[in-house]
């Protein structure tokens, strides 16, 4: 052990095989991801056998960059973190098993970490890369144990973790669409649920809109450049009203994850639902029969050695469709990200919130982080975002966000197993 609060995390949740080595939850050492984007672009969506083969295939090699890179060994870590949930079943059980093999063989603590905390420490790491680190440059014990415990008592990481104040976190991206309060607490970090999706994600409506018309997997990066050069208000899509359902009483609605979030008990005005405007665009093309011209596209961007990427330029957005694709793809992405700014804002209000964090995978998207930041100027609230890099499935969030949890001793069991439905904040 290193005694400088080393954390190797891995994440292995869906599609990306990832791990990193970050210090005292605030500096990144290391970063390695490899992508599945090429083996499920074929099929428009992730293959969970598919994802778990090729976990398995990348979980060695990936480790073994993210310490080289660090410059370290495997004897240098403080802990190992790793994703136990929400995600696939196959695909977490990668992770966590190489993980507790690691943790083992060296004598480590190990951290569980859910994949949506994962994200909002991505936001909270960019904010802690530039606040200063412990001073004292005292070498602490090896034994984790009391190296836990003299953090805990460092006056500089309490100092640093209880100044982060409370945040309206959004969390949005292919699988997950939620609303959370964050707050610091004793030296960790607590989640409210306040809002989510009541059925696709946001970004689970880009990729299939995106699959829809022909374009590539994943769908927010084809969406998001089409956009730029179409009419966002060509095509007048509208969300409606979300109300309880008076036959259910309090019982939650039958849909994804109904099991794992108490939907009956939030707040509808917070509540999500992405499937309508899905629905909205498939009557669309067929309504204007594009659907034979949208597989005409497909074929023609994903045959044998074609190198499909987004546009650039309109004259290159034009060579793959007609405006008014362009236009109902602008009008689409207006309508999702208008939806998700209205909802979060008016939670931020509602509980008093002068701190939003926009992270996940949907984060990345140009329109939405523009129109954010306008809207959060206008309020006068602060706003911030992941990086680029970040805000996709990353092993640093998980690094990240174990940090408290080492400070405080908090570890996971030997029979720690994956929980594709994971909760955080009930």
């Amino acid at each position: 052990m290193s005694g400088r609060g080393l954390i190797l995390g891995i994440e292995s949740s869906c599609d990306e095989t990832a791990a990193a080595v970050v210090e005292r939850g605030a500096r990144t050492l290391s970063s390695a991801v490899a992508s599945q984007i090429a083996t499920h672009a074929r099929y428009g969506g992730v293959v969970p056998e598919l994802a778990s083969r090729e976990h398995l295939r990348a979980i060695v090699p990936v480790v073994r960059a993210a310490l080289a890179e660090a410059g370290i060994g495997l004897g240098d870590l403080d802990a190992i973190a790793v994703t136990a949930g929400p995600g696939l079943a196959g695909a977490l059980l990668v992770g966590i098993t190489y993980a507790k093999a690691l943790a083992f063989a060296q004598g480590l603590p190990l951290i569980a970490i859910n994949h949506l905390e994962g994200h909002i420490h991505a936001v909270l790491l960019n904010e802690r890369e530039t606040e200063p680190q412990d001073p004292s440059g005292a070498k602490a014990p090896a034994n984790f144990a009391t190296l836990s415990a003299r953090l805990k008592s460092c006056p500089d990481t309490n100092q640093r973790i209880s100044a982060e104040e409370a945040a309206l976190a959004l969390v949005v991206s292919g699988g997950h669409t939620h609303l959370f309060l964050a707050r610091p607490a004793q030296g960790a970090w607590s989640y409210k649920l306040v809002g989510r999706t009541l059925d696709d994600a946001a970004g689970e409506a880009y990729d299939k809109v995106a699959k829809l018309l022909g374009f590539g997997y994943p769908g927010g990066p084809w969406i998001d450049a089409m956009a730029r050069f179409g009419n966002p208000l060509a095509v007048p899509f509208a969300f409606s009203q979300i109300k309880h359902k008076v036959h259910l009483g309090s019982k939650p609605p039958r849909i994804k994850a109904a099991k794992t979030a108490p939907i009956a008990e939030l707040d509808t005005r917070f509540l999500f639902s992405f499937s309508g405007i899905k629905t909205a665009v498939l009557r669309y093309v067929e309504l204007h029969d594009l659907r034979g011209e949208a597989q005409a596209r497909a074929a023609r961007l994903f045959a044998p050695h074609s190198e499909a990427r987004p546009p650039q330029t309109k004259e290159e957005a034009l060579a793959l469709c007609p405006q008014q694709i362009l236009d109902l793809v602008a009008s689409f992405q207006c309508a999702v990200v208008g939806d998700l700014m209205k909802k979060t804002f008016a939670a931020a209000e509602s509980l008093g919130a002068r701190r939003i964090l926009v992270t996940g995978g949907v984060a990345a998207n140009r329109e939405l982080r523009a129109r954010f930041s306008a809207e959060a100027t206008r309020r006068g609230v602060r706003i911030a975002f992941p990086t680029l890099a970040l805000s996709t499935d990353n092993a640093a969030m998980i690094a990240a966000a174990a940090w408290p949890r080492f400070v405080a001793g908090e570890f996971a069991e030997d029979s720690l197993s994956g929980n594709p439905s994971l909760a955080l904040g009930r």
